[in-house]
């Protein structure tokens, strides 16, 4: 029987402790809002009273770009769904139902990974557990009436405190230990230590004090039935830390709270150049407004008479052109600058090559790393099932985005050039075709037409040129 004590329970890896305020930053970062205001990444200005910087914070707008960047990578990765074979589970009355309801809570399994990959996105990583409830169900029969089958749970890196690898013989690593916060508040938290040989959940009173000493109370303890840990960690990229993945954000959020502060500025700019101060003595008497009146005394020496200070607004437009450059790098960064655009930019069609080839490796990276953890997954489903996985998990290698506009100005211009050959201008037909059209079947079918037809057929003319 494991009798972990409280030292051990609240044990936080190097790394973790290492990682935890990136995290914290750049999930704010995501989330905007009310979340990213209360982290405080408004630089306070000297001398400035906690009032006054909180109002001046609720002057300040975000433009999450944060956001925008991890939508842009997951809807390119999901755009095209993946294809999966199951293999000898196909048929598997608990696969039908694990795959519409994966966490015994509605979401089916394509919604789980896809939060795991936004998840794994933001911070570096995400780690899914696959489990089972124990049960004393003699038979697969007994176990389909009570609906007891294996489910996933999904945890971002902040909950998970504590873990251990080890090499095998075989030369891979390998947990043997997995710590887990499964629920906290400011009274007791549930962890759960997952071992090879068991499963342990215990509860802690005042876990976020440490001075106090309550002895940790076991809530459950069953074995482990698969003798290893059903853990799988999907990450965004790799980094050199074992269980540590390397977020899209790790940069962008360094420029999206620098345009954050910059915002700030303008608003600060825009409101004393519009609205500025008068500076007058005690006996002066002047009101506010267009058309105000100014009262002074009579006597009043030359040198004490009221005026006006108003900033000037030069600046307002070197911050613009500052901001514009660091929504520029974010699209660099993120191989993002044409799929981010706002507004029409003239590149060269090896650019925009270039561009999209870095952002196409970057998916399919990705996509890579997703196959990895969804064959992860399902090896562990099967385990449950005291089988085998053996089907396979594809992602597409290649994330098509070429500028087909570009391509099929091209195109007519190739079959307008004159060109004195049937196969040349065949096979310039096809390419417009595959350009315009998406499905294989159609494409196939008008290859077909293309390769039956005349060459004289649906070639371009120039204009007021009658056809002979």
């Amino acid at each position: 029987m494991a009798d972990y004590t409280r030292e051990f329970l609240t044990h936080r890896h190097q790394d973790y402790d290492d990682n935890m305020k990136n995290w914290n930053f750049h999930l704010r970062s995501y989330l905007g809002g009310d979340d990213y205001t209360n982290g405080f990444f408004l630089n306070r200005y000297i001398l400035e009273s906690d009032e006054e910087y909180l109002k001046r914070q609720s002057f300040t707008a975000l433009d999450n770009h944060c956001r925008n960047v991890v939508q842009v990578y997951s809807s390119f990765l999901f755009r095209v769904p993946p294809t999966r074979d199951y293999g000898s589970l196909t048929g598997n009355p608990q696969l039908e139902s694990f795959i519409k309801d994966a966490d015994l809570d509605g979401r089916s399994f394509t919604h789980i990974i896809r939060e795991m990959q936004m998840n794994a996105s933001i911070y570096g990583n995400c780690w899914a557990i696959v489990d089972k409830p124990s049960t004393q169900a003699s038979s697969m029969a007994e176990e389909l009436i009570q609906d007891i089958r294996p489910y996933l749970s999904i945890y971002t890196p902040e909950n998970i405190t504590n873990w251990k690898y080890e090499r095998s013989r075989n030369g891979r690593y390998f947990l043997t230990l997995l710590t887990v916060i499964e629920d906290i508040n400011e009274e007791r938290a549930i962890i759960k230590v997952w071992t090879p040989e068991d499963i342990c959940t215990y509860k802690i009173k005042d876990f976020m004090q440490e001075y106090k000493q309550s002895k940790p109370i076991l809530l459950d303890e069953v074995p482990n039935a698969l003798g290893e840990i059903p853990a799988v960690n999907l990450f965004n990229q790799k980094s050199q830390k074992k269980a540590i993945g390397i977020s899209d954000l790790s940069d962008v959020a360094e420029l999206q709270q620098s345009i954050y502060n910059d915002y700030s500025e303008i608003e600060q700019l825009i409101r004393l150049s519009n609205h500025p101060s008068l500076v007058k003595t005690p006996n002066v008497e002047a009101s506010a407004g267009a058309g105000s009146i100014i009262e002074m005394p009579e006597d009043m020496q030359a040198d004490l008479k009221p005026y006006i200070i108003q900033p000037s607004s030069q600046s307002l437009e070197s911050i613009m052109k500052t901001i514009q450059m660091k929504v520029d790098a974010i699209n660099r960064i993120t191989h993002m600058g044409s799929v981010r655009a706002t507004e029409k930019q003239v590149s060269s069609g090896i650019a925009l090559q270039t561009e999209f080839q870095l952002l196409n490796a970057r998916l399919s990276e990705k996509a890579d790393l997703l196959e990895n953890a969804e064959e992860g997954i399902w090896t562990f489903f099967a385990k449950w099932q005291n089988q085998t996985f053996d089907g396979m998990i594809d992602y597409p290698d290649s994330f098509d985005l070429r500028d087909y506009a570009s391509d099929l100005q091209f195109l007519q211009q190739a079959k307008a050039s004159g060109v004195k050959s049937e196969t040349f201008q065949k096979e310039i037909d096809k390419q417009i075709a595959k350009a315009v059209v998406d499905e294989d079947e159609k494409i196939n079918l008008i290859n077909n037409e293309i390769d039956s037809a005349s060459a004289t057929l649906g070639q371009f003319g120039t204009p007021g040129e009658e056809a002979v």
